[in-house]
């Protein structure tokens, strides 16, 4: 069994490939600074859920401060891998405070990559994003297509963190994936995006906020795909840029239906305008993973939806107070 340092572990992608790790009996270290960038309360729940864990320690720690390096916590175990999935995520919010986004996408990241190189931690992965690929991508994206005009600063810091993995890769020898994901959904998701937002919204009887005229399309994947695509990246690859994203791609209009559908509630919709940080549509090539990872999505998007709409029904004593306002 292996022994794997997962960094923003109460987040959502990460807990859930924790909670995957630890299945496999696997040992856990997760780090996480349990920042505000949304609402607390869901990472706290994240993260109870893994604390009863065996095989698992968590360590409060934010990964653009260097002293990490100097931790023995860090140090002493001989992790097999660096999974890093630390992020300050969203594209809006990446308008109003650019300087917290290159801290920990980039600073972060040259932070672990360090870790790596001074502690022959041979594997590194870097979840990275769709929002790299611009406004202007061919359709569905494959990883070759252009990614050197970033819309937002947290696209052009998860290309900086890209091209920072590479060069350790070429000067240490460190063998890097980097997952770029697509419009990630599911339970426990980040209420900052536009599923868990739609869900609360439709289910509460308050006015769903849409930007644009709601023909903007997203290939939307399942939480538990992406988890397994990232488990599936450890495997030596030397340095590879993997997209992982959804099979089915759906428009806004098409997604607030099938969610009033299966909520079995109308939505009332507020138009606002479309955000100029926001691309018109994602759609991921995802040949690279099935060749080189044999992964595929698994989950329907109705399925997917249907286990985000239960969980919500489960937990909606305290999640309907989640702040969705972030």
């Amino acid at each position: 069994m292996a022994t794997y340092l997962v960094t923003g572990v109460a987040g959502f992608i990460a807990s859930r490939v924790t909670e995957m790790l630890l299945d496999e009996e696997h040992t856990v270290v997760g780090i996480d600074n349990l920042n505000h960038a949304y609402d607390v309360r869901m990472k706290e729940y994240r993260l109870e859920r893994l604390k009863n864990r065996e095989r698992f320690s968590f360590y409060e720690q934010d990964i653009s401060d260097k002293h990490i390096l100097e931790m023995k916590h860090f140090i002493e175990p001989k992790f097999d891998a660096v999974i890093n999935l630390a992020a300050r995520a969203g594209v809006r919010a990446s308008v109003e405070d650019p300087w917290v986004y290159v801290d920990t996408n980039m600073t972060g990241t040259l932070n672990l990559l360090e870790l790596c190189q001074r502690n022959d931690i041979p594997k590194f992965i870097l979840a990275s994003t769709s929002s790299i690929y611009g406004n202007n991508a061919p359709l569905p994206t494959p990883e070759a297509a252009d990614s050197a005009r970033p819309l937002q600063a947290y696209a052009a810091s998860k290309k900086g963190a890209e091209a920072m993995a590479h060069a350790y890769h070429y000067l240490y020898d460190i063998d890097v994936s980097v997952v770029r994901y697509f419009t990630v959904y599911g339970p426990a998701g980040r209420p900052d995006m536009v599923m868990f937002r739609f869900n609360k919204w439709i289910k509460e009887g308050v006015t769903l906020r849409l930007n644009g005229n709601g023909e903007q399309s997203r290939g939307f994947t399942f939480v538990d795909d992406i988890a397994r695509g990232t488990i599936a990246a450890l495997k030596p690859v030397g340095y590879e840029i993997i997209n992982l994203g959804g099979h089915e791609v759906v428009t806004i209009n098409e997604l607030i239906a099938i969610l009033e559908r299966l909520i079995g509630r109308k939505a009332e919709v507020e138009h606002y305008p479309f955000h100029k940080a926001d691309a018109m549509a994602n759609q991921a090539n995802i040949e690279k993973a099935r060749n080189l990872l044999g992964w595929e999505p698994q989950v329907s998007l109705e399925e997917g939806i249907r286990l985000m709409v239960a969980w919500y029904e489960e937990n909606r004593e305290w999640v309907k107070n989640i702040d969705t306002s972030k």
